[in-house]
């Protein structure tokens, strides 16, 4: 009896490690998938004016590692996210465009509302986004010391998470 039981938990527990390692597979391949199309490696130019005017380019952020965060005021998932980044912002250095949300005052309006303070270009007609390959929203992109796309997290990314990458973009 007591050699059934093994035998039968054993080939339970084979199961069960199939089954996590595809779904895994499954999850990295909807990860691939998603991220088709998107920047990799050296990303395209962006400069501009951030909401309080301040002059922005991103090549000028180079020598330490950033977080280029692409979110809309009307995406539920990034209100979610919304806290994580104004948090990392305190501890790296953080550049967010909000795509298609309206204009610099419309931003602005939403990241007073919201007590966010995080530094944001308004791509208003989705420009910017559009030369990173980005049709849905949120898309972060951590950016490596010598200015090379390191990793991308598209969706819902946790403020660990985050941080973890922004930690291995430095090495």
């Amino acid at each position: 009896m007591l050699n059934k039981l093994k035998q039968f938990l054993k080939i339970r527990g084979m199961k069960y490690v199939i089954e996590i390692i595809l779904i895994i597979i499954v999850f990295l391949l909807v990860k691939f998938y998603a991220q088709q199309g998107l920047a990799t490696g050296t990303p395209p130019p962006l400069a501009g004016s951030l909401l309080n005017g301040t002059s922005i380019n991103l090549d000028a952020l180079k020598g330490k590692p950033v977080l280029l965060h692409f979110w809309a005021s009307w995406c539920p998932i990034c209100k979610l996210e919304q806290d994580s980044i104004e948090a990392i912002h305190h501890d790296y250095t953080v550049l967010s465009v909000a795509m298609k949300s309206g204009t610099d005052l419309e931003v602005q309006s939403y990241l007073n509302e919201y007590k966010l303070s995080f530094p944001t270009l308004a791509d208003e007609e989705g420009l910017i986004a559009k030369q990173f390959g980005v049709r849905g929203v949120p898309v972060s992109f951590i950016i490596d010391p010598d200015g090379k796309i390191k990793f991308i997290e598209k969706g819902y990314s946790t403020e660990y998470g985050l941080r973890f990458r922004l930690w291995l973009a430095k090495y």
